[in-house]
């Protein structure tokens, strides 16, 4: 899948990179649905026979193609909650030297990013790089309620029910964006929604 070129924004909002591979000690692969692509991009038998994959399909057909990479540990699962134990018993048995690559979606690769940097994992052993999904994950300022998967703008909230204006601006440490209500001085004035993108 080819890569989407985001457009220009304000500072908060992250970049994501391109894997480059790297000398380490061991090396973690997480990635959801189309990150899978980034995977097979870099492996080499060298590289995975240090890895672990740790892949959330996401309805994909992908891992049938990560397992023949023949990494050293694999695990699919069916969402990010599902393989967060994994992800952070793994980050907690990490000696120095680990190399992690994210992969996916924006949602995915924010909250592991944050996983790995709690976990002690330095910002320079940490590459992104997004494939599939432009969807957001988005907190509402109002009731601090998370929606996955935002398309368009504006939503309404999945906790509240707000009508929230998608905003660029991007929290690392709950690895959303800020959304906020649209129509707070003229209830029921909401513009009709569209791609975020468009």
């Amino acid at each position: 899948m080819s890569k989407f070129e985001f457009p220009p924004s304000i500072k908060s909002r992250p970049v994501w990179g391109t894997f480059e591979e790297r000398k380490g000690s061991a090396f973690l692969f997480i990635a959801d649905a189309e990150g899978a692509d980034a995977i097979i991009d870099i492996a080499t038998p060298d590289l995975m026979a240090k890895a672990h994959i740790i892949f959330i399909n996401r309805g994909t057909d992908y891992a049938e193609k990560l397992r023949a990479l023949a990494p050293a540990q694999f695990y699919e699962g069916p969402s990010y909650d599902a393989a967060l134990s994994r992800i952070k018993r793994v980050l907690s048995d990490a000696k120095m030297g680990i190399q992690v690559y994210l992969s996916g979606t924006e949602s995915l690769m924010g909250q592991a990013a944050n996983e790995a940097t709690l976990a002690g994992v330095p910002l320079a052993s940490i590459q992104t790089e997004h494939r599939g999904s432009t969807a957001r994950r988005m907190q509402c300022v109002h009731c601090k309620g998370f929606t996955e998967d935002v398309e368009t703008d504006p939503f309404q909230c999945s906790h509240c029910g707000l009508n929230l204006f998608v905003r660029d601006h991007y929290s690392r440490r709950l690895a959303a964006y800020q959304a906020v209500c649209i129509d707070a001085e003229d209830p029921g004035n909401v513009p009709p929604s569209k791609g975020i993108y468009e």
